[in-house]
C-alpha cells in the first residue's frame, strides 16, 4: 500500500471513530446510512491495513489515535510521522520486490537452467584462450584496438557503436547495423557495460564476453535474450562526455 493510502485511511478512520468521555462506544447495531457507510470504510480500513501490515499493534494503533486527539502524551513527534510511515513502507516493498525476484529466479532456474550451464561452458572455453582477459567480476574481455585520453567513469555520458549476439552468433541488438551510435550514462546500463566501458579510452574498441550474472541475470528481455544468458558485445567508444 502506499503511504497516501495509509495516511488516507488514518484520515477516514479518526473521522468515523466514536468517543465519549476518552471511551470508545461499541454498536450492536446500524440504524442509518451514515451508520453503515461509517462501519464500512472503518472496515475497509482494518481490511487494507491487515493487507499490508499483518504484524500491527492494534494496542498501540488505538494508543496513537488517543494521543492525537488529545494531543498528549505522544510518543514521537507529529513531524516525525510521515518519514517513519514513508521509511517502513518503501523498506516493506523493498522486502517484497526481493521475494518475487527471488521466486522468478528458482522458476527460471528449472526452465532454462540448460541455457545458463550452457553459458557457463562458453566462458569457461572461452577464458582459455591467449587474448582473452578476465576480470575479478568474472567479465572477459578482447581488446581489438586500444584508443586514447581518459577512461569514463561510472557518472560520465558516452557514444559508442557496439554489436550485440548471443553465445551462438545471434543478433540481438546491433547500432552499428542501424548505422546510428547510442548515447547513455555508464552507470546506466548492464554491470558487463558498466565495468567494460571504463576499461576503454576514446577510439578503442573491444569485444566483451558478459556472464549472465553481469546481464540480465533470471530475466527475459526480448525474443532473443532469454533468462541465464551470457552476452558477446564488440563496443567502440567513440566519445566520452
Amino acid at each position: 500500500m502506499k503511504l497516501t493510502n495509509i495516511l488516507a485511511a488514518t484520515v477516514v478512520g479518526l473521522s468515523v471513530v466514536s468517543c465519549s468521555n476518552g471511551q470508545f462506544q461499541q454498536k450492536s447495531s446500524l440504524a442509518t446510512e451514515v451508520d453503515s457507510v461509517s462501519y464500512a470504510l472503518g472496515l475497509d480500513m482494518a481490511n487494507k491495513i491487515k493487507v499490508n501490515f499483518d504484524d500491527m499493534d492494534q494496542g498501540l494503533f488505538v494508543q496513537g489515535f488517543k494521543n492525537g486527539m488529545d494531543s498528549t502524551n505522544l510518543l514521537i513527534e507529529s513531524k516525525d510521522i510521515n518519514n517513519i510511515l514513508r521509511t517502513f513502507f518503501q523498506k516493506k516493498q523493498q522486502e517484497r520486490m526481493k521475494e518475487m525476484q527471488e521466486e522468478q529466479a528458482k522458476k527460471a532456474e528449472v526452465e532454462f537452467g540448460d541455457n545458463k550451464k550452457a553459458g557457463e561452458e562458453f566462458l569457461a572455453e572461452n577464458k582459455t584462450k591467449d587474448e582473452v582477459k578476465t576480470t575479478e567480476s568474472g567479465l572477459q574481455y578482447i581488446v581489438l584496438k586500444e584508443g586514447e585520453g581518459e577512461a569514463p567513469t561510472a557518472s560520465s555520458r558516452v557514444k559508442v557503436h557496439y554489436h550485440g549476439t548471443l553465445t551462438d552468433g545471434t543478433v540481438f541488438d546491433s547500432s552499428v547495423e542501424r548505422g546510428e551510435p547510442s548515447e547513455f550514462g555508464v552507470g546506466q546500463v548492464i554491470k558487463g557495460w558498466t565495468e567494460g566501458l571504463q576499461l576503454m579510452k576514446p577510439g578503442a574498441k573491444y569485444k566483451f564476453f558478459i556472464p549472465q550474472e553481469l546481464a540480465y541475470g533470471a530475466q527475459q528481455r526480448g525474443q532473443h535474450i532469454k533468462p541465464f544468458s551470457a552476452l558477446v558485445f564488440e563496443v567502440e567508444l567513440l566519445e566520452v562526455e
